[in-house]
C-alpha cells in the first residue's frame, strides 16, 4: 500500500477503522520531510497491512495543533486508537523498519491495563487532594 494522504475528517475514521496508523507530519518547504518521504514510502510498501498516512501541517494545521505538532517531520504510531509513538526527527530505513516491529509487537491487552491504572489514579488523586 501506499501513503495516503489524511485530513482533520478522514483523521478519526481512519484511526478507528484500522488496528495500526503511522502518521508522518510534514510540510513541503521542509528539506527532512522531503529526504523522510522515500524512507516512509517504502515501509509502506512492505507493510501493506499497516496506513501510512502523511498529515500536510500546513494545509490542515488545526489537525497538527491538535497533537501540539511543533518540530516537523514529527512521526507517531497508533494502534487500536492508543498513540504508542510520537517523536520528531526523520528516521533511517532500519530505525522505521524496527519501529514497525515494535509496535507490532506491543501486547495491547497490558497498555490498555496501563491506561485504566493511570486513570484509576488520576481520579483518586482529583477526588483527594492534599
Amino acid at each position: 500500500m501506499t501513503t495516503v494522504n489524511l485530513t482533520a475528517s478522514k483523521f478519526s475514521e481512519t484511526i478507528k477503522g484500522n488496528s495500526i496508523v503511522f502518521v508522518d507530519f510534514w510540510a513541503e518547504w521542509c528539506g527532512p520531510c522531503r529526504n523522510f518521504a522515500p524512507v516512509y514510502e517504502q515501509a509502506s510498501v512492505a507493510n501493506p497491512d499497516i496506513v501510512f498516512a502523511k498529515v500536510d501541517t500546513e494545509a490542515e494545521q488545526a489537525l497538527a495543533g491538535s497533537f501540539q505538532i511543533s518540530s516537523i517531520p514529527t512521526l507517531m504510531a497508533i494502534r487500536d486508537g492508543v498513540v504508542l509513538y510520537s517523536q520528531a526527527g526523520a528516521l533511517p530505513q532500519d530505525a522505521l523498519n524496527n519501529l514497525v516491529q515494535a509496535v507490532r509487537d506491543v501486547n495491547m491487552e497490558d497498555v490498555r491495563a496501563g491506561i485504566v491504572k493511570a486513570e484509576t489514579a488520576n481520579s483518586k488523586s482529583e477526588a483527594n487532594p492534599e
